[in-house]
């Protein structure tokens, strides 16, 4: 693995040329990556859920700098997914995995902490729209957000999320930000 970590050039040469064309706007750079990993990665065999996961380039990249630790991404795409679940098989990494599904379908409970790259976002600014194959809503931005939110309130003291590029809507006030790089644009939280 690696060798796809050596850039983010590199670890893009996992993928088609289709899909890369959101690398830019919608994949977690590496150096993001690791920082994330390493917040969310707090005790061994943690299971850490990415929150529209996309192509996968975050969980793989987290898996492989966080081996003990378990990367969940789910995905609303199955195209997304079956290049991620492509790119997995490549790499060889055993402790990543794809779900195709909508997050409203998913029970947080059977993860310990979270990941959240401003997945909705595509529903309230078209240029961030990923393609034309799902429905696009302020109601459904503000659904996924209210689901996230409840989601997230219900887990106990001592959970980790990590943001990147977030508006905030998605996180209860029990979370309280306990760190974030100099641009603010990543930020570590822990629930109280």
């Amino acid at each position: 693995m690696n060798q796809w970590l050596a850039s983010d050039l590199q670890f893009h040469k996992l993928y088609p040329d289709a899909v890369l064309a959101q690398a830019s706007m919608h994949w977690t750079p590496l150096y993001i990556a690791r920082k994330a990993a390493e917040f969310l990665a707090a005790e061994k065999d943690a299971k850490i859920l990415d929150i529209g996961s996309g192509a996968g380039k975050f969980c793989l990249a987290a898996a492989a700098y966080q081996p003990n630790a378990f990367f969940y991404g789910v995905e609303q795409r199955e195209y997304l997914v079956t290049y991620a679940e492509t790119a997995r098989i490549t790499t060889g990494l055993q402790n990543v995995f794809f779900i195709h599904g909508n997050i409203t379908g998913i029970d947080f409970n059977h993860y310990d902490h979270f990941y959240f790259f401003n997945a909705f976002y595509e529903n309230i600014n078209d240029e961030y729209k990923i393609d034309n194959s799902l429905a696009y809503s302020k109601e459904l931005y503000s659904a996924y957000n209210r689901c996230v939110y409840k989601q997230l309130d219900k887990k106990p003291a001592g959970t980790r999320l990590t943001t990147f590029h977030s508006t905030e809507d998605e996180i209860p006030p029990g979370y309280h930000e306990v760190g974030s790089t100099d641009d603010n644009l990543l930020k570590f939280w822990i629930k109280v």
